[in-house]
């Protein structure tokens, strides 16, 4: 016991340390977060509620939140879809190539934004490399609704996948196997041994793909084409506004995603507080 109390008496800081890096962090967050955050909401209301709300009411700012809201509800189930699978495939299964797969599944992370909007117009713009046939057939996938949910999907891959797989990794196949034994198939199987195991993990990662297929700029930015009240989203249009000189309707918009923000921070800590050991296992602990 000695020893121990010892140990920890080694391992402890001074008071004054401990307040000195607690005071350190709350001035870098007041700084960089807090101040930015309530200048947003400051400039959003200088001018009264009325001119706020008129800035949301206005019809290209509807469009823009209809689109932001349209791309988020296709991009984010296609990724959920696919996190799933590749989660189910590499944490299951062994098989060649499964190292490639982790690193393409991880690509995103690493390959900024702006590029990946000027890889789909290589490929499906005017000039690229499908872009006759598209144009012969009528169908349009930059400057339109498909290549923004494209580069919104693109953006965010990764989040569901990396979220479930160390969580499937580390629950094994134990339940799998014994449920297969009974003579349970692979959807029913899917349904009532493993959903219910990953469902928080996979909670959660939804939430971060949300979050930040609402506020993707550079990717959508590129393929929109920033046609006002049909191909801005909400971080576009914001841009679009401050450009126009409409400073409160821009801090406005921008106040909106700001709050779309808090509410995914708050259902991110309700997880983390309700369901704080399982998301320890997401993350790899």
């Amino acid at each position: 016991m000695a020893r121990r109390s010892d140990r920890n008496n080694a391992l402890s800081e001074p008071k004054s340390v401990r307040w000195l890096l607690i005071a350190a962090t709350l001035m870098f967050l007041g700084v960089f977060l807090l101040l930015p955050l309530i200048t947003v909401f400051a400039q959003a209301f200088e001018h009264g509620a009325s001119v706020f709300f008129a800035a949301l009411a206005d019809s290209d700012t509807l469009a823009s939140i209809r689109l932001t809201l349209l791309t988020a509800a296709i991009a984010v189930p296609l990724n959920t879809a696919f996190g799933i699978s590749a989660a189910w495939a590499i944490a299951k299964f062994e098989f060649r190539g499964k190292s490639l797969l982790i690193t393409l599944i991880d690509l995103p992370f690493s390959v900024s934004p702006v590029i990946a909007g000027m890889v789909f117009i290589l490929l499906f713009g005017a000039n690229g490399w499908l872009g006759t046939w598209l144009s012969a057939h009528d169908i349009k996938i930059v400057f339109a609704l498909p290549g923004i949910v494209l580069a919104t999907a693109f953006v965010t891959l990764p989040f569901v996948a990396r979220e479930l797989i160390p969580l499937m990794q580390a629950q094994g196949m134990d339940e799998e196997q014994a449920a297969a034994t009974l003579g349970a198939g692979g959807l029913r199987m899917f349904w009532h041994v493993t959903l219910p195991n990953i469902r928080w993990g996979l909670l959660y990662g939804v939430l971060l793909c949300n979050a930040r297929a609402m506020g993707e700029f550079g990717a959508v930015s590129v393929v929109s084409g920033h046609i006002r009240g049909l191909t801005n989203t909400m971080p576009l249009h914001v841009e679009i506004l401050y450009n126009d000189y409409q400073i409160s309707a821009a801090f406005a918009v921008s106040s909106l995603l700001a709050l779309l923000a808090f509410i995914t921070l708050a259902l991110k800590n309700f997880l983390e507080w309700r369901h704080g050991d399982e998301l320890a296992a997401v993350r790899g602990n």
